[in-house]
């Protein structure tokens, strides 16, 4: 019997045993090619999806590499039948090929007759299709090249798309190598390279890297390369100005050629930056401003944080699939289930960097993850005992009794930049008080939000309380400490973007804090750990703390506990959160 981390069985699920000597290793060569379903405190479970196996594909790893991967860190024998399982759901990846044709204009091509006459007759996909030209080729009308292969996706034929781009109007960019804002010179780092290599080669598809791992770079290389008119899409207007910032200190564009395009202002140029929310406003019924897509001759289309991807972007993005796209994000993780539509619409995952592997070589901070749990008053657990199902996480996550311990935890780390970080507006605006610190949630002010975010970079500020619109695409590279309260329910990808506010490096080398605080006995607990999901598959173990002896002025190294039952000291009576909208 091998001594491996890995029980592999023929259900597709993989057990990772957490305490094994060579755990780290067996998790790093997993990450390409699992999902992380379950992350108790000693067993791990992966399972090997189809699409995640087509992402692998994709970006360039052999079925030969995946099942060498599995044997070698397997403690028994791995099922041959699931060996040849995954073997085959791999192949499947390329067998339907998207070409150009001078007299059709695009053909879907297989070397399988079979496969083509089986998704031929195929009833959500026969309407999609043109004429069949021989046993090998059938014609695609050019306006479906997005719609088929989110259906061939569907019936388990993913295609791959090899039919070309326009070059949209060209535009001279080049990276300057110097940063214009401070002067001192930079240079794209190896794994920014190879992304843009990848991304380059293939035309379309996904870059994943951790937040501070340099992904807007990425961006402005990858337009470097295309060399042609860009269309930015972004998550808020903040997000669009940090990302002209940098496209006017890193490269030769000069501020007229970068425009606009937000509920302020809608100014097209060259380089056109635009928010998601302005993309999908509704008048009269329609999406009017979804016609920016296709206004202008764009060679390339970015889609910064491409897992928030609303709905009718995705329609558009169906009907521009002659265009270069470009999915930058931090998870391919979607809340809602549509990865699917991005591995099929923005394209697959042609790039992944292991987030604990740029941490080892000084990219991302090193992290240490502390869940803090919170015992609440005999008042606060009737509130929940008594609150509707609907409302229990609400009643749980925003209990009085979590502002005592912000409070500690934020004192034990005076001299550092914190950020507190919650979902509810009400719950804020008492933590904001009781911190004597500024509050940022959906209803400041655009200028407001920049002014408190540069007085937190240059340190006049070191706390700052902030809703959900400060879980994306925010640059506050001195923020080393979060403090999350509350969240969006159990959202594996809010948890990574909260963990990304304070992965920038430092420049004394010190480590992140990243705390959650939960409330004990209640489903907060049970969201807190589906959120975790994801960092334990990046190899990020959560510390638990019981809140008391943070209380009691315990350092959280200190307080580390192997059981967080009840503890008998009586934690201080507060009152309990009640209504409060959404950051």
């Amino acid at each position: 019997m091998a001594d491996g981390a890995l029980i592999v069985q023929s259900d597709r699920t993989i057990l990772l045993e957490v305490d094994h000597p060579k755990a780290e290793a067996a998790r790093a060569a997993l990450a390409p090619f699992a999902e992380l379903e379950k992350s108790p405190e000693h067993v791990h479970t992966y399972r090997l999806t189809s699409l995640a196996l087509w992402n692998a594909r994709a970006a360039g790893l052999t079925a030969e590499e995946v099942t060498g991967a599995l044997i070698e860190h397997a403690r028994y024998p791995v099922p041959p039948a699931l060996l040849v399982d995954l073997t085959e759901t791999m192949g499947r990846y390329g067998r339907l090929v998207l070409e150009a044709d001078e007299d059709e204009g695009l053909v879907l091509v297989s070397t399988d007759p079979a496969v083509l006459a089986e998704i031929t007759r195929a009833r959500k996909i026969a309407p999609l299709l043109g004429r069949r030209i021989d046993d090998h080729r059938v014609a695609v009308p050019l306006g479906e090249r997005g719609r088929l292969k989110q259906a061939l996706l569907a019936v388990g034929w993913p295609a791959d798309d090899q039919a070309g781009y326009v070059e949209g109007a060209p535009l001279d960019l080049a990276l300057t190598g110097r940063d214009g804002r401070t002067g001192e010179e930079f240079s794209l780092r190896r794994y920014q390279r190879e992304s843009i290599s990848a991304f380059a080669a293939a035309g379309s598809g996904v870059v994943v890297l951790p937040c501070g791992a340099g992904k807007t770079l990425v961006g402005l290389g990858a337009m470097a390369e295309v060399g042609a008119r860009t269309l930015i899409l972004v998550t808020s207007t903040v997000a669009g100005q940090q990302w002209r910032d940098e496209l006017l200190a890193r490269t030769d564009l000069q501020p007229d050629q970068v425009g606009e395009y937000s509920g302020a202002r809608k100014v097209i140029a060259p380089v056109t930056i635009a928010t998601y929310q302005v993309l999908t406003t509704r008048r009269k019924g329609e999406f009017k401003n979804l016609e920016l897509f296709s206004s202008e001759d764009w060679g390339l289309i970015v889609y910064d944080e491409v897992h928030l991807l609303p709905a009718p972007v995705f329609r558009m993005t169906a009907e521009i699939q002659a265009r270069r796209r470009l999915g930058l994000t931090a998870t391919l993780i979607r809340e809602d289930g549509r990865e699917g539509d991005v591995f099929s619409l923005i394209g697959p995952k042609r790039y992944d960097a292991p987030w604990r592997e740029l941490e080892t070589q000084g990219w991302v901070a090193a992290a240490d993850c502390v869940e803090v749990r919170v015992t609440l008053t005999p008042d606060e657990r009737m509130d929940y005992a008594l609150a509707e199902p609907n409302d229990k996480y609400r009643v749980g996550s925003t209990a009085r009794s979590k502002l005592a311990v912000v409070r500690q935890l934020a004192d034990m780390h005076a001299d550092d930049h914190v950020l507190v970080i919650g979902q509810y507006v009400e719950q804020l605006e008492l933590l904001a008080g009781y911190l004597n610190a500024p509050l940022i949630t959906g209803r400041t002010p655009n200028r407001e939000r920049v002014k408190l975010y540069e007085a937190f970079r240059s340190g006049e500020i070191r706390r700052l309380v902030v809703s959900k619109v400060a879980n994306f695409s925010i640059d506050l590279p001195d923020a080393n400490v979060a403090i999350q309260v509350s969240g969006t329910f159990g959202s594996r990808q809010e948890e990574a973007q909260r963990l990304g506010r304070v992965l920038r490096p430092k420049s004394d080398g010190s480590r992140a804090r990243f705390y959650t605080v939960v409330s004990r006995d209640t489903n907060d607990v049970e969201y807190a750990q589906r959120r975790q999901r994801f960092l334990a598959e990046q190899g990020y173990a959560y510390q638990l703390v019981d809140a008391d002896k943070i209380l009691g002025g315990v350092a959280p190294d200190d307080a580390a506990v192997s059981g967080l039952g009840p503890d008998p000291s009586e934690p201080p009576r507060l009152r309990l959160i009640r209504g409060g909208g959404e950051g």
